[in-house]
């Protein structure tokens, strides 16, 4: 049997196993595994143990229960409910102010967490129900919380962006200063349609009543100092990175400990409290740790059969595509592969595919992480399947059908592809900040 031929039955095997509901590190391991042992025989079992020597030798990786664990302290801690209340005040005196003010708590849980899962839980919980008792559009407020929580895997410290590092062997601090400029600038596209849109049609998002506006200064600045934390927190973490101080494993460590200490000042840091972040940054951090393992493996046999020179020569010198064209086949495949997979199913699926190919083209693979990001998210948000539609489904009121999920996200979908354009057109919009910051 021709290598190319392998290559395509491994693909198709693992697919297989992933459609009868097999958990994702599974399937990629077992599929990896089996072949390693047909094709070379009891050797074939030192690629798994090469690819865990990889996985415990790779020091950054400690960055991921660091940031997991400053996630779930801040969310756990309600700190989140004081954001949401700065801008219920702040924000609230304009059409579709709230609706900004969530977009606004997104990014400020973003930077504070690292997972979109943790966005839009908080934004279902906490800004959803208010923003509909406050008489905002439901087709508004439900596009607002997942458009917002998408910011989640973009914005620093992304724990996708770690996982993608990995895989892709580039340095995640690069990743992370890409992430920002794309990050905010799709934010503020957010917050442009939505004031925009409120604008037109206020009925959408109105304004507090005036009983509720009239707050006092002195309350006021204290309410701002809710939103001061995350971004002290934020600050004492990533300053000393980026001037060089500390190293990464060193910031998140930084950022993980202010996150346990802001806590404790606000006397929320309780026994229950505390058990339910540290249980919680174990089971997804053990779950990052197996997926990324059985990533390495099946990547390590892809590579032994050269199905990646195989699938080049396909496109490039059999159909004749130039490099442009197989980037945008790519994203398009990401998209339909977004509709019943998570992002870091995905990743891990094409990684040893799409990875050395972007390379091999000729593309940065720090600007791919992005565009990767980007496109997963729109992916998740895409009717008819899209992973985050049916887990707002789970979380929204009743009132809240499922016709009103799908509707409410296309505007959303669109101002995302209209970011994602931009970035591929202009790469040095996530570029510049990277090269900026590494080049000091």
């Amino acid at each position: 049997m021709s290598y190319d031929l392998i290559a395509f039955f491994m693909f198709a095997s693992m697919m297989l196993m992933l459609m009868t509901g097999q958990r994702v590190f599974g399937a990629i391991g077992a599929v990896a595994a089996a072949s390693a042992l047909a094709l070379w025989g009891t050797g074939g079992s030192d690629i798994p143990f090469s690819s865990a020597m990889k996985l415990m030798n790779w020091y950054p990786l400690l960055t991921l229960p660091m940031f997991i664990f400053m996630g779930y302290v801040l969310s756990e801690s309600k700190i989140a409910d004081d954001l949401y209340r700065m801008f219920h005040v702040w924000m609230g005196p304009i059409h579709g102010g709230l609706a900004i003010g969530t977009i606004g708590l997104m990014v400020l849980v973003s930077a504070m967490n690292g997972l979109s899962v943790a966005g839009m839980a908080i934004g279902a919980t906490i800004a959803l129900p208010e923003l509909l008792r406050r008489g905002y559009d439901k087709r508004m407020v439900t596009g607002v919380v997942q458009a917002g929580s998408s910011l989640g895997i973009l914005v620093p410290p992304s724990v996708v962006l770690v996982l993608y590092a990995m895989i892709a062997r580039q340095p995640v601090g690069q990743l992370w200063l890409a992430g920002v400029v794309p990050g905010l600038i799709m934010a503020m596209m957010f917050i442009i349609y939505i004031a925009v849109r409120c604008r037109l049609q206020p009925e959408l998002g109105p304004v507090l009543p005036k009983e509720e506006r009239e707050v006092s200064l002195g309350e006021k600045l204290r309410l701002l100092r809710a939103g001061v934390l995350p971004v002290v927190i934020f600050a004492a973490m990533m300053v000393p990175f980026v001037k060089g101080w500390t190293s990464l494993v060193e910031s998140s460590a930084i950022g993980a400990m202010a996150a346990f200490v802001a806590a404790i000042l606000k006397r929320r840091m309780t026994r229950t409290v505390f058990e339910a972040s540290v249980r919680q940054t174990l089971a997804i951090s053990c779950m990052f740790m197996w997926i990324i393992l059985a990533a390495l493996g099946f990547g390590a046999v892809f590579d032994g059969l050269g199905a990646v020179k195989a699938i080049d020569s396909l496109f490039t010198e059999q159909l004749g595509l130039n490099p442009w064209m197989i980037l945008i086949m790519m994203q398009l495949s990401f998209l339909l592969m977004g509709t019943f997979l998570d992002d870091t199913a995905m990743l891990v699926i094409v990684a040893p595919l799409y990875v050395p190919l972007v390379a091999a083209l000729g593309f940065d693979l720090i600007w791919y992480g992005v565009l990767y990001t980007i496109t997963t998210q729109i992916a998740y948000m895409t009717p008819p399947f899209g992973y985050n539609l049916f887990l707002m489904r789970a979380m929204a009121p009743p009132e809240i059908s499922l016709r009103d999920i799908y509707s409410s996200i296309l505007p959303f979908v669109c101002v995302m592809l209209v970011a994602l354009s931009l970035i591929m057109a202009f790469p040095q919009i996530a570029l510049w900040l990277p090269e900026y910051v590494y080049n000091r």
